[in-house]
């Protein structure tokens, strides 16, 4: 145990530091970044991450393209986005250094493993030269450090371990160092190890040794003059833990199971990046909860629409190429009018594409992606704490209509992590539900519920409540088969005019900032941090006329939508994809100019290209 108030350390206070450790695959960087960022949430502060990987499960060691990062960004005060401007970069080997080097604030520090930058190294990362010797890095301040040798020379009195175990734990002698320099404590990662490696002791003492020797070689290096500590940030009271966007949704979905009094079914075929939530809800057959890995997309979902019909609250997970595969599945969940929850955690397309980029692509798939008229309720979360709100607001939706809602996640905050109040149960909002426990003699399979028009749900196995179910269209009290032209008309506008009522059971939207002014901004699920971010520091900068408008209800948008549209001279629309949220507004209020601002890189907003790209349009 280090004892961090004798360490005669000359310690500065920071509000805000953003860290970004990089290196192969192979490297633990995910690792790394995410010991970190729990120590930093540990000691109370506020916490953003982006992990940052390839698609490859092990891409060629020492490629471009085979660079995994993950970047944490750390305050006493309020963090939203895991930050635009790396202040300290550790980079395990040269190609890490050459496609991370644009994120480091000129005048920061950079971290090398000089043991990694090898003439064969700085091929594979297509250098002419050593960026360590030919002045490439003039304007950082550099820490050479010899992370393998030093790492080596840790374990050297340790029998049993081989070179490929020693070599693996030189991330923890990195991460050593930057806690030395955040003046961090190592006790929450050792005792990580001591649970991971509960079984194998010898990797709980090399691992705590090479932690140790990479905190106390920070102590010698004369580049290291002072450590930084950044104070605990004010957060409202109560219990907090640092959650997974992916958790958060799982964790959802148990409270909705549990407010409702239904069990829980997950009919889901693993795709990244949303198979975090099947293997989250399989640890939990102790609250009732039922787990299908199913062979296919459909298989996934048509298992969770059986599970409905027999009476669970059954949800389905995939990511857009899945979301296109149960899109007739999902029509004959909205034709029959059984609740599901489908949520698609969104990544860069089309096709295979870029499975561990994020992307905002499937909005408009969500909205029309079936055959005929087929409405269905869309909603996003916005940051990986509130995927737990929207996931269960995504189970109440769709119990209370009686009509599939998809949940929108993305990349982006599925994989990363931000503090979560913990919260009880008994806190959280109603949900009711359209269960039919026995039958009247005026009973009909179709009697709907006259405010939200949701039908009624008659459980197989209840006597008297036999009833005809499936895809083709029903005639419109007893659910028979009917061809009738007037009803098939009837049962359609039915059911558009059930998701309309949808706006009486949302919020309105509230605008952050100012509520009337020359630029309205507006942003749609994963986007929120970057929006509101930008939106801030140009309000601090005493730009007052901007507001800010998040959508989290995209089907049906929210009643007071035009109203607030009519308070703005200028409308700005910013979203991960070509313009799908523009054209949605378009065809709701097409007397309105939107203005668009589209990134289509696999990557998030960063704040610098949106606060410039906001001034523009305030000059």
């Amino acid at each position: 145990m280090i004892d961090l108030k004798n360490s005669g350390q000359d310690i500065n206070t920071l509000e805000a530091v953003v860290v970004r450790f990089v290196g192969d695959s192979g490297d633990g960087m995910q690792l790394t970044g995410t010991q970190f960022s729990d120590t930093s949430a540990m000691f109370g502060n506020d916490v953003a991450t982006f992990p940052n990987y390839p698609s490859e499960i092990r891409a060629p060691q020492g490629s471009l393209y085979g660079v995994s990062g993950f970047q944490v960004h750390i305050g006493s005060i309020e963090v939203s986005t895991p930050g635009d401007n790396v202040d300290l970069l550790v980079a395990m080997n040269p190609a890490g250094l050459k496609t991370n080097l644009y994120a480091v604030k000129p005048g920061h520090t950079i971290i090398v493993d000089t043991d990694s930058f090898t003439k064969k190294n700085l091929e594979k990362a297509e250098y002419d030269s050593n960026p360590l010797e030919d002045g490439t890095l003039e304007n950082y301040r550099v820490i050479e450090v010899a992370m393998t040798s030093l790492t080596k020379e840790a374990l050297k009195d340790m029998n049993g371990l081989d070179n490929k175990a020693i070599n693996r734990s030189k991330n923890m002698f990195a991460l050593g160092m930057v806690y030395w320099m955040y003046h961090r404590s190592t006790d929450h990662t050792i005792d990580f190890f001591r649970k991971k490696f509960k079984k194998n002791p010898l990797l709980i003492e090399a691992n705590t040794k090479v932690l140790n020797a990479g905190y106390y070689y920070s102590e010698t290096l004369e580049l290291i003059p002072n450590s930084y500590t950044i104070a605990p940030a004010k957060m409202p009271p109560g219990t907090y833990r640092v959650i997974m966007g992916n958790t958060a949704t799982a964790w959802g979905f148990l409270a909705a199971a549990e407010k409702s009094g239904l069990e829980l079914f997950l009919g889901s075929y693993p795709i990244t990046p949303a198979s975090d939530i099947l293997h989250e809800l399989v640890k939990h057959k102790h609250f009732g909860v039922k787990t299908l890995q199913a062979e296919d997309e459909i298989a996934g979902v048509t298992s969770a629409i059986g599970a409905s019909f027999a009476g669970n609250l059954a949800i389905t997970t995939t990511s857009g190429p899945g979301l296109a595969l149960k899109g007739e599945a999902l029509g004959l969940a909205m034709m029959v009018e059984l609740p599901l929850v489908i949520v698609d955690v969104q990544r860069g397309g089309p096709s295979t594409g870029l499975p561990t980029k994020t992307e905002q692509s499937d909005l408009l798939q969500a909205m029309y992606g079936r055959n005929g008229e087929s409405p269905v309720i869309v909603i996003a979360a916005s940051t990986p704490a509130n995927c737990f709100d929207y996931a269960y607001e995504a189970a109440r939706l769709t119990l209370e209509h009686m009509t599939p809602v998809i949940l929108l996640t993305d990349g982006y905050i599925a994989n990363g992590s931000a503090p979560w109040k913990i919260q009880s149960v008994n806190e959280l909002p109603e949900i009711r539900n359209h269960i039919v426990s026995g039958k009247d003699e005026n009973w009909q399979p179709y009697d709907r519920d006259k405010e939200t028009l949701a039908r009624q749900w008659a459980i197989p196995g209840t006597p008297g409540l036999e009833h005809r179910i499936g895809g083709l269209e029903k005639d419109a009290d007893t659910g028979n088969v009917s061809y009738v032209p007037e009803n098939h008309e009837y049962m359609t506008r039915i059911r558009a005019e059930k998701i309309k009522r949808v706006q009486n059971n949302i919020p309105d939207i509230v605008p952050e900032f100012a509520d009337e002014g020359d630029l309205l901004v507006i942003g749609w699920g994963g986007t929120y941090g970057a929006l509101h971010t930008a939106v801030k520091e140009l309000n601090a900068e005493g730009f007052l006329n901007i507001g800010f408008a998040h959508f989290n209800y995209i089907n049906p948008l929210p009643k007071n939508t035009e109203q607030l549209l009519r308070r703005f001279k200028k409308i700005i629309v910013c979203e991960l994809n070509s313009g799908q949220f523009a054209k949605i507004l378009k065809i709701n209020f097409n007397e309105f100019t939107f203005l668009q601002f589209n990134k289509i890189q696999g990557l998030p907003f960063g704040n610098d290209e949106l606060v410039q790209k906001f001034k523009t349009h305030l000059s």
